[in-house]
């Protein structure tokens, strides 16, 4: 293999999700496309990289100072979605239902990894806070266990400033079958049952 391709295929092979018969396959497939449209994939690569930076209010990707969402005069600033990191945002912004903010941590406590409450964006969280008119912060957090100990960390901190902390329920999907749900899963569904 060309020395050129073989740089392709190993920078391919960085990306998650792509192994080397996936990524060689992609460079061959990108050899194969007319110039134009590769330099078009190279050029938005480049782009997206200059271009994008985080929201200096919620910490999203953006392109602009606020981003979109902060900027919306109809969102509810009083309502603050505090989530993993912007994909996060996305996920919740295709439910079309949230009118609130969001806030994206960018990461979350792991001691294991060494990252402590200092790493992430929680500083940020409570100066927004202490700005004032925010009345409930929604911790959506993953359901594992840093996403967990994160979220309760940062309830901890809410609940010494009076700013009422929910947590999204956690449980069985829709279209589960109960015999194929592991134990914590059941555990967080019983737990977050409400009244019909």
């Amino acid at each position: 293999m060309a020395d050129p391709i073989s740089n392709l295929v190993s920078q391919l092979c960085r990306l998650p999700g792509v192994g080397t018969k996936s990524a060689q396959r992609l460079a061959y497939f990108i050899l194969d496309m007319p110039e134009s449209e590769a330099r078009e994939i190279a050029k938005a690569i480049n782009d997206a990289r200059d271009k994008i930076h985080h929201c200096p209010i919620c910490g999203n990707y953006t392109d602009t100072d606020p981003c979109a969402i902060c900027r919306d005069a109809s969102r509810k600033t009083g309502v603050i979605c505090v989530v993993r990191d912007a994909r996060d945002v996305v996920a919740m912004e295709k439910m079309r239902e949230f009118r609130g903010t969001y806030h994206v941590l960018g990461g979350t406590i792991s001691p294991m990894d060494g990252i402590g409450p200092d790493d992430i964006r929680i500083k940020e969280l409570l100066q927004r806070i202490d700005e004032g008119g925010v009345s409930e912060v929604i911790l959506a957090t993953n359901p594992d266990v840093e996403g967990e100990a994160t979220a309760v960390y940062i309830s901890k901190l809410l609940k010494q400033r009076g700013v009422k902390a929910t947590r999204i329920a956690h449980g069985i999907p829709i279209g589960g079958n109960l015999e194929y749900v592991d134990e914590m899963t059941l555990l967080k569904a019983m737990e977050g049952r409400r009244e019909m």
